[in-house]
């Protein structure tokens, strides 16, 4: 692992988003989707080009997107779905709610993106052969695994939208 701000994130090659013959492929490819698609959008950028804040408009970055994204992917599949309260927060403390956005660094960047990935494997493992409409506490109501899906697309296609600006003011690079 390099210490400084040298790194740069792997480019990637999305696979195509292309119809399943189920609903459960259908969810797992159109999720999985989404989160290459945050990794397409921080292909190739250094550490310090993760972290700039490139629009005047907002402190956004594509660090703190790819560092809010690990840690949705940790409160919805581990904490709450699959009910490990043991785990903590990552990135967030009670003073600190905005840290996932705020303090990701040049230098966090590359251990960032390692948790990123490592998140995202154990949320594919916490729903492993598990039925979509398998219920869980969600924090006012019983919600199903498809609504899990469904509210992680919803996630994902948002801040894509916040990664889309942010990519091409950084490079001028764009893409769907």
């Amino acid at each position: 692992m390099t210490t400084d701000s040298a790194w740069t994130a792997p480019t990637i090659v999305r696979r195509e988003n292309v119809p399943a013959d189920t609903e459960r492929e259908t969810l797992d490819r159109y999720l999985d989707w989404h989160r290459e698609t945050l990794l397409w959008k921080c292909g190739g950028l250094t550490g310090a080009a993760l972290a700039s804040r490139p629009l005047t408009t907002t402190g956004l970055s594509l660090l703190g997107l790819l560092r809010h994204m690990a840690l949705v992917e940790r409160w919805w599949f581990r904490v709450r779905f699959g009910g490990d309260e043991t785990l903590d927060q990552i990135y967030c403390t009670d003073d600190n709610p905005d840290g996932d956005f705020d303090d990701g660094t040049a230098e966090s960047a590359e251990a960032d993106y390692g948790i990123y990935l490592a998140e995202v494997a154990l949320a594919r493992q916490e729903v492993q052969g598990r039925g979509l409409d398998e219920l869980f506490q969600g924090r006012k109501h019983e919600l199903t695994v498809r609504w899990l899906y469904l509210h992680m697309i919803e996630e994902y296609a948002r801040h894509l939208g916040h990664a889309d600006l942010l990519r091409e003011a950084i490079d001028g690079s764009t893409g769907d």
